[in-house]
């Protein structure tokens, strides 16, 4: 197998690999970095793909897909998860970013059209040349790594991969089997997080404190995960106290009814989405601001949805709080709050007056558990690290060397390698 670095090396974002066989090729994810003008990975002929494989269905992964199914002739294999997950963000990114993309909703109908679904774990024929088995990779529901096959050689693609159970989800499965090659992210292959425990205690320790002093705590999450994980970390660490969420998280929570197969504990998911009050109006909003309570909405870093007026609101009154619980781009709005204490409001800025607080509660794996993946691979692969700035990739794969023996390499986009 040839492999091609398109996007996704030494960056993290715009996640694509594509893979060629004797005859046919295919693609690993195909993602995009999605700013107000969104960019892609390496261009590839669309007639020259057989099929997509996708992981999971985050933008970084999988906004560049719906540029393969202008024309018929491409498949997509992706969970029934993802593929409903998948198609909910790409309609909000052509909302969105609309006027600098290259497709449009209809091209979503004939992707979904061309999609075969697979269950987390299937393992399945492509193009009548490759094998490919899709394990859970704990990151996101619906969410898989791929162990990809070809003439005796066997390829393990991480995507994104998180090995720690969380309320929401299993950990990664990390049975492979014997692998020839490894592309692992390394997002936060230099960087540990706190134990999962101690980031739970200390949230909800503060959403009580907030609460309990007649305040709002605004919880910005990621409608895909985050929403659903910080509701059920709530609810199972017996907060008893008003829960709100509201915005595209809502539309996921339906999705995640319908496979509660994907979830860790789905009892544990029913009740707490049963006891959540769904924000459907502004009438409801206006008055959520002014309740005691905490309040679930996207988006995650504060950038658009209903959070951007949340936070207009929760942050003029000292006794309120804002809980930054995922990854802030630089020069987003959320990392505007969490590293000056400043929100834009009514196109002016102004100095946050509520307590603001940050939890690590990222569906990456850290330093630590990359290490332990690592020590899973059976064989002497060689390892290319991924889906980190360029010094994390390089570091990870000197350390790799240095501690395992494989041969291991930061790629650059562009870079060829065979297997």
């Amino acid at each position: 197998m040839e492999v091609t670095f398109l996007g996704g090396a030494r960056e993290v974002g715009k996640s694509a690999l594509l893979v060629k066989g004797d005859r046919k090729s295919i693609l690993l994810d195909y993602g995009a970095h999605t700013g107000r003008e969104p960019t892609f990975p390496l261009h590839v002929q669309p007639k020259s793909i057989d099929s997509i494989l996708l992981t999971h269905a985050h933008l970084d992964h999988s906004g560049g897909v719906p540029l393969f199914f202008l024309r018929q002739g491409v498949q997509l294999i992706t969970t029934d998860v993802s593929l409903e997950l998948s198609l909910i963000l790409l309609q909000d990114f052509i909302k969105l970013s609309g006027f600098f993309l290259p497709f449009e909703r209809e091209d979503l109908l004939v992707m979904e059209r061309n999609t075969r679904q697979i269950k987390t774990n299937e393992t399945t024929q492509i193009a009548n040349e490759f094998t490919a088995r899709f394990p859970n990779s704990g990151h996101i529901p619906g969410g898989t790594t791929i162990v990809l096959q070809h003439e005796g050689k066997s390829i393990l693609y991480t995507g994104d991969i998180n090995l720690r159970d969380s309320q929401l989800l299993t950990g990664a499965d990390l049975k492979f089997g014997k692998l020839d090659a490894v592309i692992t992210e390394s997002t936060y292959s230099q960087t540990d997080h706190d134990p999962r425990e101690k980031i739970e205690s200390d949230f909800v320790a503060f959403a009580n404190e907030v609460v309990e002093r007649g305040g709002v705590l605004l919880v910005p999450a990621f409608s895909v995960g985050r929403a659903q994980e910080i509701a059920c970390v709530l609810r199972a660490r017996n907060f008893k106290h008003k829960v709100a969420m509201d915005g595209m998280a809502l539309r996921i929570n339906e999705v995640l009814f319908r496979h509660q197969e994907s979830l860790r504990d789905s009892e544990l998911f029913r009740k707490t989405m049963e006891n959540v009050e769904v924000v459907s109006g502004w009438g409801q909003r206006k008055k959520l601001v002014k309740i005691p309570s905490v309040i679930i909405s996207p988006a995650g870093m504060l950038a658009g949805g209903a959070s951007v007026y949340y936070n207009q609101e929760i942050s003029r009154d000292s006794k309120n709080g804002i809980s930054i619980v995922a990854f802030q781009v630089p020069g987003s709005p959320g990392r505007t709050l969490l590293d000056r204490g400043l929100v834009i409001s009514n196109g002016k800025t102004e100095r946050v007056k509520a307590e603001i607080r940050r939890f690590d509660f990222s569906g990456h794996a850290g330093r630590t558990e990359l290490f332990e993946l690592i020590e899973h691979v059976e064989g002497n692969p060689v390892v290319y690290a991924v889906h980190g700035d360029g010094d994390s990739c390089e570091k990870f794969a000197q350390e790799i060397h240095e501690r395992f023996g494989f041969e291991a390499r930061a790629p650059s986009i562009g870079d060829k390698v065979t297997v």
